[in-house]
Order: structure tokens, then sequence, then C-alpha cells
């Protein structure tokens, strides 16, 4: 897949999480053959008013050849004037969420709830393509709703006003992470326009990757949910023999952090991501109800390194 000149090699994404896609986790999710990590969603308007802790969400690693930013708002100047600042200087493509269903977002007038308001959206992909040269992309859903699935029309939408690839996640907003994942708008998308179509949505392995790739005939694909804990599903999915060594992993996302962000910040933030490393492996019931209330993070690590111990994924 190419995005104006911009070209994937394994045409693999990791989809952009909150609170999820920070940059070891994107980095790791790379070596192990994601082209690219989209970054946490980014409130332009927090990024107008200069807010620090938003700004600390664009750091990148060097291994991140393709840069991804993805923003949020509902106000087409203030998206647009973010676009063309140095904020967004050092990334390759910025992304446009009209997806997120989180109802902090959606009760905002952001992320899906865009997909309602179809004018208000092309506006707002129409001014930031006018100001700036970098790709711009956008994720969105099927619809807003049952009632309302409207991504065809969407995707044409995004078309016309200069959009350069789309992501689509095959639910509605109502439908947040429930039920599976409708392959058949997504492929009536992919149809439908002539840029590049990624497809997101129930990607966990192999079977899933290659059952949504011949169904949809999409240019990429892009996993979210499926990489919590498994950084190394971008290489199972290629049909790639991993021997990641989840101890090695962490060590590697919480020694990355630590080198950019307070101690204090990693040691709450990385929990979650500890218990997904852990989910799935048996006898450690006992260890997680311990990682999640040991407050010394270096004795967590080492009940780790104990527990996975010459332990290969």
């Amino acid at each position: 897949m190419k995005i104006k000149d911009i070209e994937f090699k394994n045409n693999l994404l990791l989809a952009p999480m909150a609170g999820v896609t920070d940059v070891a986790f994107r980095s790791i999710c790379v070596d192990y053959g994601a082209d690219a990590g989209v970054t946490e969603m980014i409130s332009a308007k927090a990024l107008s008013y200069g807010n620090k802790k938003t700004e600390d969400l664009l750091k990148t690693a060097p291994n991140e050849k393709i840069k991804i930013v993805q923003i949020f708002g509902s106000e087409p100047d203030i998206m647009a004037e973010i676009c063309a600042s140095d904020y967004l200087k050092k990334f390759d493509i910025i992304d446009i969420n009209m997806g997120c269903p989180a109802p902090k977002i959606v009760n905002n007038g952001e992320g899906s709830f865009l997909m309602t308001q179809i004018d208000l959206a092309e506006e707002i992909i129409s001014k930031c393509v006018r100001a700036t040269d970098k790709p711009i992309t956008i994720k969105f859903r099927s619809g807003y709703d049952s009632d309302h699935i409207n991504a065809i029309e969407f995707a044409k939408m995004c078309e016309r006003a200069g959009a350069s690839a789309i992501t689509v996640h095959g639910r509605t907003r109502t439908q947040m992470y429930s039920g599976n994942v409708d392959l058949d708008i997504i492929k009536s998308v992919k149809d439908s326009v002539k840029i590049p179509v990624i497809a997101s949505g129930d990607v966990v392995d192999r079977e899933s990757y290659l059952r949504t790739l011949e169904y949809t005939h999409c240019d990429a694909v892009m996993i979210g949910r499926g990489s919590l804990g498994r950084p190394y599903v971008f290489e199972e999915v290629r049909g790639k023999e991993t021997s990641a060594n989840k101890y090695d992993i962490i060590v590697r996302h919480i020694s990355m952090l630590e080198s950019l962000y307070p101690k204090s910040f990693v040691s709450g933030h990385i929990r979650k991501h500890l218990l997904w490393y852990l989910k799935g492996e048996p006898n450690a019931t006992d260890l997680k109800k311990f990682v999640s209330t040991e407050p010394d993070l270096q004795i967590v690590l080492e009940k780790l390194r104990e527990f996975f111990a010459y332990k290969k994924v």
C-alpha cells in the first residue's frame, strides 16, 4: 500500500488506542512487523492551548520510520491550525479520528458523532488537507447506529474532501466493541472509493487477518485490541514463527517509558499493560493481583522475571 508517496511494506498498522499506544508499545510493535503505530488520540484544542500532557503524547521512537499522529476535534479552523503547526512537523501522516465511540468524546461533538454531521466532517477534512502537504487520513465506523449505516457515503465524502486514505472499523458507534465486526460494510466501502482503504476490527490472529484481507480486498489491516499484551501478533499474522519472551518485552516497554517520562507516571501507566501481558498465562491469578497492588515496580519486575524465566510465547 502507498499513501501518497509513503510505502507500507507489510500493510499492517497498530491502531490508535487511548491510554494504550504509548511510544514504547508502538516501538515494540514496529519491531515485530507493524509498518507503523498510530499515536493515542491527540486533542487539537488541547494542543492549541499548549497543554503539556497532550504534548507528551507526541513523543516518537527512532525505529518509527513512518510516523502517524491521530488528532481529534470538531472545530475546522483549530484542526487545520494544528495540522499546519510545528507540533506535527515530525509526523509523516496525520489521521483524523471520526470513529471514537467513547461517551466523553461523542457528547462533545467529536469522534463518531461527526458521522452524523457529514457537512461539518467534510469541512474539517477539506481545511486540514489545505493546511498541510502531509497526507490526511480518516478513521471512522460503519455508522452511528444500526439505523444510520452511512460508511459508504462517508467514505465518498472523505475522498471528495481530499483524504489520502481511510480506515473503517466495521461496527457502529452504539455497538462500541460488542458483537462481530461487519466485513460486508468494509468490503462495500473498499468497492466504493479509489483511495486506499484499511480494514479495522477483530483481527487477532493469522486466521482472522487472512479472512479480513481475502473478503474485503482492503489495502491494509489495522490491529488494535488483538495486540494487547501480544505485540508479536504482527509477526504471527504474517505466518512468522516468533521467539518472543514476554519478560524481555516488558523490560523494554518499561525501560523506554522511564527514559521519557517520570517514574511515577510509568508505575501507574504500565499496570494495565502488565495485566495484558499476563492474560492467558496459566497459574497467573495470584501474580495478577500482586502486579495490581504492589507499589514498587522493581519488586513487580523481579516477580515477573521469575514467572517468565525461559518461557517463550
